[in-house]
């Protein structure tokens, strides 16, 4: 069931009314959580759940062996570790790689045949794999103690941002889970401000993109000019951010409903100057835990320059091998490693931010075109039709282009796009002044209108996939 979906706002707003009838017993809010949390879970499979919940139970045990063992807690720390990243290969990756072997032992005539096994990719198993992590890492280091088995449950379940994240740290979030005092809903207008912001960013503007731009051009990219798969790729840069943050939005104002905090995922990413600055402000949560759990314990940059590239493209090839179990994402995270190991490069030889001082606008303009040069792997389905995609970039400059008014739509968004950073504090400065009694007429005339504009259909969460 979809976030968006209407059924799925009026079970919200019925568990709402009870969630917050029980605000003095906050244990039973906790235990209302876990069992809706499932149940969105069940919603995709029973059997997504149950790999859940054995899941929790293994991990809470490795926890506690952490804790009690003085002499043994990184050993036990590394079995953990194992047995949570062989979880997700396994329901992520088999598929992938027993392919490659097979192609592997077939090129090199060798007799072995490897099983086929139909391998279903629990929901939102990315993610409470990573919040798992983070749990480990948390009791190993004594940050925090062993959760109570209640409060790890529903740390790994919360529904809110199991689908698609954010990616919550443990010695952040359990804090929230295991309060004895009473919950009180977060900041009330930002919260409808984001769920308002959401519907219009995925419903409305994301589904318009998509319908009229993405999906036509990157179905048939041979039959396009130049301009138009300039578009398509420009477009698709927008949609997914579009989608992305509007999904972020939404479940952060469903937390700050239910009196919980999730962390920042995006601070304006295409305003970014370089790369390095673009994964600082896109999907903030997982670009900190690669660089938390992934990159620093490689070393960082406290090996010498030449080990921390090294450990850059690393970091970077894994960052797109969690984003789908495909050679099109590993070019992708390459594309991006190469692209930072060349800008610190550059800011080794020439100065760094040697372009941003001389011309900030120029900057932004190079990162806002390699970033859209990269999507271009991380939206077509495989590496033949990203050739096909970059074959007809490259020749087709004689058919009549299509969309030649869209580009000049998408070049104005772009230069209005930093005046838009401001709008949603002004909108809730705005809607403080207001007539309290007024304010829900409002936010549905703007679900409304919203909703009326939109293509027909409810959307889908672009990272729910991953």
């Amino acid at each position: 069931m979809s976030y968006l979906s209407i059924e799925f706002g009026l079970l919200f707003i019925a568990f709402f009314a009870l969630y917050w009838a029980c605000n003095l017993l906050p244990k039973l809010q906790n235990r209302l959580l876990i069992i809706v949390s499932y149940l969105v879970v069940i919603s995709y499979s029973w059997q997504f759940a149950l790999i859940l919940f054995v899941y929790t139970c293994a991990i809470y045990l490795f926890s506690v062996m952490i804790a009690t063992s003085e002499r043994h807690a990184k050993s036990w720390l590394i079995v953990g570790l194992i047995a949570s990243i062989t979880n997700l290969a396994l329901f992520k990756y088999f598929d992938f790689f027993r392919y490659e072997l097979q192609s592997l032992f077939n090129f090199l005539h060798l007799p072995i045949t490897l099983p086929v096994v139909a391998v279903l990719i629990p929901i939102g198993i990315s993610f409470y794999t990573f919040h798992s992590v983070s749990y480990l890492v948390s009791v190993k280091k004594k940050e925090i103690a062993v959760a109570k088995f209640e409060d790890f449950v529903l740390f790994l379940s919360f529904f809110p941002s199991i689908i698609a994240g954010p990616i919550n740290r443990a010695k952040e979030f359990l804090p929230q889970i295991a309060i004895t005092q009473p919950r009180a809903v977060l900041q009330p207008f930002r919260a409808f401000t984001l769920i308002t912001l959401s519907v219009i960013k995925v419903y409305c503007l994301g589904g318009i993109i998509s319908e009229n731009w993405v999906n036509p051009i990157f179905a048939n990219p041979l039959e396009f000019n130049v301009i138009d798969l300039l578009v398509g790729l420009y477009a698709y840069a927008m949609q997914i951010y579009l989608n992305f943050s509007g999904y972020t939005d939404l479940v952060t104002g469903m937390a700050l409903l239910l009196g919980f905090r999730l962390p920042i995922n995006f601070n304006f990413p295409y305003l970014s100057l370089n790369l390095r600055e673009f994964w600082d402000r896109w999907h903030i949560s997982l670009s900190h835990w690669i660089r938390d759990y992934i990159y620093i314990p490689l070393g960082g940059s406290r090996r010498g320059f030449s080990r921390t590239q090294v450990n850059v493209m690393l970091a970077m090839l894994l960052s797109g091998l969690w984003h789908g179990a495909g050679v099109n994402f590993i070019i992708w995270g390459a594309c991006h490693g190469i692209g930072i190991v060349a800008l610190n490069v550059g800011d080794r030889y020439l100065g760094r931010g040697w372009i941003s001082k001389r011309s900030p606008f120029v900057a932004r303009l190079l990162t806002w075109h390699y970033v859209c040069f990269t999507w271009l792997f991380f939206n077509c389905e495989s590496l033949p039709d990203a050739v096909d995609y970059l074959t007809a970039l490259t020749h087709n400059f004689l058919i009549e282009p299509h969309f030649a008014g869209a580009f000049l739509v998408i070049c104005f968004i772009y230069l209005a796009y930093p005046i838009c950073k401001d709008v949603p504090d002004w909108f809730i400065s705005q809607i403080t002044k207001i007539n309290q009694s007024y304010l829900p007429f409002i936010f549905i005339l703007i679900l409304w209108l919203a909703i009326y504009i939109a293509p027909s259909g409810v959307p889908n969460f672009i990272y729910a996939n991953f």
